[in-house]
């Protein structure tokens, strides 16, 4: 069992007290992490047989690829967790930067590539669009990472708040630099002010789908991923789901306990304080406090209980789905590295298509993550290589639990989406084995949400702050995950844990005052 302190953020141990941890997921793996490190006895309930949650993989024609998440960015977040718990995210992860974080197409054959290195990427920009459109970058940039550093102290790292916590955050001196990350305007507006030519609008805009959103509806607060992107994008070997094995593995060596395969019926009220979970076969687990890891609508919907949905979050407008498949194809003359992105023609008209019309789109933007190459795109070829892992992805309406995809509807899509793929290179033909993952399956996976994989949509200025944060209205019950504060994404989803375990230990220190140590730092305090 791996040793390590028992004061968190200055809570010393608060003794064996038992914490439910409903779900698996990356939140619910980092916040049983820092409990358990804390001194609390952790059981974490997982209805999957696998930990990971949507960092999950499937096995395509013998072989396992990835089936969720396939950009790992802000590594720091969890160089944190590990070295708190007293390990080291090197020892547990085999991690690569990549060169080339990502590989652009239009339907004409256009290609542009982003790099790890600023100036190369500005080279690039200026090649495709021009000296002006160059600049505009390197300002965009610029924006994008003064924004980032501006809100990961008072908002990515914090507990959540409303306008006014936020701007007290800031200070009176910090008003200006509040306003000036422009939480009224849309990123596609915002994107307008840097570039002139629609492409890149459009390639800068595809950010606003990381968190589940339409760049012409999101803040332009979401640039501030072009510069966490900028920071750097690794290829985990193994693939991604080996840093949810990586997690548990830490949580089992802290003594966290896991029951895989275990479905929570309801979560158990007593004297107006959640006190356990009830599983599916009847079995009662007791517990002085519960975190959820998954989507709010499953609480809201009364999926784990009557008594907590009527102290859940109210339901909110749902983000993106997604339509993936998961492939073993041969791709030997296909002009790709680890991440693709194969634009469509209309991009308002793509995202019209989802959120307005409920419908998948007709022409949909594809992206590919060819699991198994790392060469820069146009890099001299090698021998012509074995059949080859692709997720192939196209954003989806989330409305899986009420208008599943008809059989006509996925027969027009995947003729669409694997005709270009087709041309582009990718040998798939009618015996090719396909991992298919409809907003049907999602919403089976993930209940109540209609196949939604980020939780809420992040739409107007206010959608950030109605995202729920850790603590409910129901003591002792808290959420982690990418639907609760501080949004969606990997890192985004082990913040969200880190700040339940807090809260959850702030809450029991208030009770026991006289267990509450020194404030040695950590990510922001309550």
């Amino acid at each position: 069992m791996i040793t390590s302190s028992a004061t968190y953020n200055g809570y010393e141990n608060l003794g064996r007290e038992r914490v439910i941890v409903v779900g698996a997921g990356i939140g619910g793996l980092c916040c049983a992490i820092d409990l358990a490190r804390c001194g609390f006895s952790v059981t974490v309930v997982e209805r999957a047989a696998a930990s990971g949650g949507k960092m999950r993989e499937i096995i395509v024609d013998g072989r396992a690829v990835d089936a969720g998440p396939t950009v790992f960015t802000l590594r720091w977040v969890f160089d944190e967790l590990f070295a708190d718990a007293g390990s080291d995210l090197d020892a547990a992860l085999t991690l690569h930067p990549l060169e080339t974080l990502a590989h652009h197409v239009w339907p004409d054959e256009a290609r542009l590539d982003l790099y790890a290195d600023r100036e190369r990427s500005a080279e690039a920009i200026g090649a495709f669009a021009g000296k002006a459109e160059a600049a505009g970058y390197r300002a965009f940039h610029a924006e994008a990472k003064k924004v980032f550093e501006s809100l990961k102290p008072t908002f990515l790292t914090a507990q959540r708040t409303g306008p006014v916590g936020l701007a007290g955050r800031f200070g009176l001196r910090g008003a200006m630099d509040l306003f000036r990350l422009r939480p009224f305007d849309t990123l596609w507006r915002a994107l307008g002010d840097h570039f002139q030519n629609p492409r890149l609008r459009q390639m800068f805009g595809r950010y606003a789908t990381y968190c589940g959103s339409s760049p012409f509806q999101a803040p332009a607060t979401l640039m501030l991923v072009a510069h966490v992107e900028q920071a750097g994008v690794w290829r985990v070997e193994g693939g991604m789901a080996r840093l949810a094995c990586a997690l548990e593995t830490l949580a089992r060596g802290l003594g966290v306990n896991f029951h895989l395969s275990s479905e929570v019926a309801t979560i158990t009220i007593q004297n107006g304080r959640a006190a356990g979970v009830q599983l599916v076969d009847g079995e009662e687990i007791t517990a002085g406090a519960v975190v959820v890891n998954a989507d709010p609508a499953a609480l809201s919907s009364g999926a784990l209980g009557l008594g907590v949905a009527r102290r859940a979050p109210p339901a909110a407008p749902r983000s993106l789905s997604a339509v993936t498949w998961g492939l073993v194809a041969r791709a030997p003359n296909a002009d790709l590295t680890h991440h693709n992105v194969l634009f469509s023609d209309d991009y308002p008209a793509e995202f019209d298509d989802i959120f307005r019309k409920g419908r998948l789109p007709a022409s949909p933007t594809i992206y590919v993550c060819a699991q198994d190459r790392h060469a820069a795109p146009g890099s001299p070829p090698g021998p012509a290589p074995l059949a080859e892992r692709f997720l192939v992805l196209i954003n989806a309406p989330a409305r899986g639990d009420q208008a599943p995809l008809s059989s006509e509807e996925m027969t027009s899509c995947q003729s669409e989406v694997f005709g270009r793929l087709r041309r582009m290179g990718l040998e798939v033909g009618e015996a090719t084995p396909l991992g298919l993952t409809t907003p049907a399956t999602f919403n089976a996976l993930f209940p109540a949400t209609g196949g939604a994989l980020y939780g809420q949509a992040t739409h107007g200025w206010k959608a950030a702050f109605n995202r729920p944060g850790a603590r409910t209205r129901l003591p002792a019950l808290y959420l982690a995950g990418g639907g609760t504060h501080p949004g969606a994404g990997v890192p985004m989803a082990a913040l969200s844990g880190r700040l339940a375990a807090r809260c959850l230990m702030a809450d029991r220190a208030s009770i026991f005052p006289w267990r509450r140590g020194a404030m040695p730092g950590g990510i922001s305090t309550p």
